[in-house]
């Protein structure tokens, strides 16, 4: 059976007014009565609500005969209009009959057990197993053909970097924390801890909380961490004066940098997580009185000491074989563009040394030849909002030269600058500009919202959520999780003790059902685009503010420079779901993936 079958199969039972006994099974829908109806020399159904009373015992119907329906229950009700729906919103009242008294909890454990065996007979083997990580997605139409020009971020777009890095970020911070603003020795004993946090998460200044939230402004319950301990939920809802909810006034602002509360949203951000981690957990269980703001700021500038004083500049340029990663792709992509007629670009915040060292790595020596204009320290996401710093010209040693920048030439380098400029000396406007970045505000919020460019987000997590999404074990949770859903929702008018006893149950294994999940990605917060069924803050910024996004620049190769993406039609709530959104881009091969290869 494919799989669009079984889906189809299953949302037809999780809203059909019941949900008949599998085949073999001893279970009996006590809510309904049945008819007796010697059905040739085997079988024989109950039927006890008189329609067939008058015929005799040993009754045989015709070939022809149309299937016999209870009309008991139908007295006094009018009729159906011709081309009703089958489901109502409302249960059809069942056949009364002479019956006993209705045993609810029998009743309601057989649908479960209908259900969980439907659920686990309709999941193919290998159901997910067509996700593919290469895939492109996409949150708006965008066609190829339409886009002239290409830019790109540098750092986490064009160069991708291995996890040594973090570990070297958290390492000196931590020493920079202890040495210069004379925290205490003891927190050198914490390690990195590659795994604990990942990208979008919040942290509330002032109660030193990391935590996740969801795209509503609500903390998703067991992802609120003090330190390295997790905080009960009853505590949370204590700190945050009843509620889940953090309002929007102490919510992080547009640049996810607000006065209370702060959202991580760069990879770089991660080793900082991690040290404000370890840092209150040193304080918590050391029983040493401290302030959470004070902590928040000294970590903040520990971390940004690595980059100002040009620490991981250092280290990159040192070990570029250990450091980046997919260089290959990078330069295949550019080849590709430029090869095709393309103009290219590129806007980074890094120093031009820096970026020059890992593009002769990853491209060659003659990398500038690719790209129309290279601007360098470019001070983003100021850079798309401020008219107030000009160009500067760099020579070839990227020292600064004094004339004034009348225009954007190819093969010079340019400092600082801003959007307003840059748009007035090239003209490059609207939807023929597709930009590439990794951080959702500062390098993609702008220019969408305010400049109408096209924008690609480069999200790395993909790599591994994909990978996670694809598992037979997430398949079989995540289904029986929903259809479990759908058996609360459509039974929940049974209140009696016996029905809320059942319901007790069943809510019990939804909430583990919901941890399971959440565990298959990250233990502690789950995944980056989920907070059980709502979409996180983070995803709700990523659709916001991208019109498509991918693991890696790489994943551009799959599709020809004239490919339109997309976005699927998945139903709102108020909409049937008339269509199936499985077979859409992210469930079946990409195409060209084998043009690829060799690269991969």
């Amino acid at each position: 059976m494919s799989f669009k079958a079984a889906g189809t199969a299953l949302t037809r039972t999780l809203w059909s007014s019941g949900t008949p006994p599998v085949a073999g099974s001893t279970k009996v829908n006590r809510l309904c009565t049945t008819c007796r109806v010697r059905q040739g020399r085997e079988k024989t159904v109950e039927q006890s609500c008189g329609a067939l009373a008058e015929r005799p015992s040993d009754y045989v119907p015709s070939s022809g005969e149309p299937p016999h329906r209870c009309t008991t229950g139908d007295k006094g009700r009018p009729k159906e209009p011709v081309g009703a729906p089958v489901v109502s919103g409302v249960r059809r009242p069942p056949c009364t009959s002479a019956a006993g008294p209705v045993d609810q909890r029998s009743y309601l454990w057989a649908r479960y057990n209908d259900m969980k065996r439907l659920v686990h007979d309709l999941i193919p083997p290998g159901a997910c197993n067509l996700l593919n990580s290469s895939t492109i997605y996409a949150n708006n139409e965008v066609s190829l053909a339409e886009v002239d020009i290409y830019g790109f971020d540098y750092d986490y777009t064009l160069a991708l970097y291995s996890n040594t890095l973090n570990t070297m970020i958290y390492n000196t911070a931590r020493s920079f924390l202890i040495e210069h603003f004379k925290y205490p020795e003891g927190i050198r004993k914490y390690d990195y801890i590659p795994n604990f946090a990942s990208r979008g998460l919040h942290y509330d200044i002032q109660k030193g909380l990391l935590m996740k939230i969801d795209a509503f402004h609500y903390i998703q319950p067991g992802t609120v961490y003090r330190g390295l301990s997790p905080v009960q939920d009853e505590e949370v809802l204590q700190l945050f004066r009843g509620t889940y909810h953090v309002p929007l006034q102490q919510d992080s602002g547009f640049y996810g940098k607000g006065p209370k509360v702060k959202q991580f949203m760069d990879i770089f951000s991660i080793p900082e997580m991690n040290l404000l981690a370890v840092a209150n957990d040193f304080f918590i269980t050391n029983d040493i009185e401290y302030d959470p703001v004070h902590l928040f700021k000294d970590v903040s500038e520990a971390i940004g000491m690595v980059h100002l004083k040009g620490y991981m500049y250092k280290w990159i340029m040192q070990d570029l074989d250990k450091f980046i990663l997919r260089g290959e792709e990078t330069y295949a992509v550019l080849h590709r563009l430029v090869s095709n007629g393309k103009k290219l670009f590129l806007i980074t915040n890094s120093p031009f040394s820096f970026v020059d060292k890992g593009m002769i790595h990853m491209v060659g020596k003659n990398w500038r030849d690719f790209f129309d204009i290279v601007i360098v320290q470019a001070d983003k996401p100021h850079f798309f909002t401020d008219c107030i710093k000009p160009f500067r010209r760099l020579d070839g040693n990227g020292d600064l030269q004094w004339v004034k920048i009348q225009s954007l030439d190819k093969g010079h380098i340019y400092k600082q600058g801003n959007l307003f400029d840059f748009l007035r000396l090239t003209g490059w406007r609207g939807s023929k500009v597709l930009y590439f970045g990794d951080h959702l505000y500062s390098d993609l919020a702008d220019l969408m919202l305010r400049h109408g460019w096209r924008t690609a987000a480069i999200v790395p997590e993909l790599e591994q959520e994909t990978k996670v999404v694809s598992t037979d074990r997430y398949a079989l949770n995540l289904t029986w999780l929903q259809a479990l859903t759908g058996l609360m929702e459509r039974l929940q008018t049974h209140r009696d003790l016996d029905s809320k006893q059942v319901f007790q149950e069943w809510q019990k294994e939804r909430e583990e059902l919901r941890v399971m999940t959440k565990n298959l990605f990250n233990p502690q917060f789950g995944s980056i685009f989920r907070t059980c069924h709502n979409p996180t803050y983070f995803s709700r910024r990523l659709c916001r503010f991208s019109d498509i996004y991918m693991a890696s620049l790489g994943c551009l190769l799959n599709y020809d420079l004239s490919y339109t993406f997309y976005p699927r039609r998945t139903p709102l709530q108020h909409e049937a779901p008339l269509w199936m959104d499985q077979l859409c881009t992210g469930c079946r091969k990409t195409p060209f993936l084998e043009e690829i290869s060799h690269i991969r």
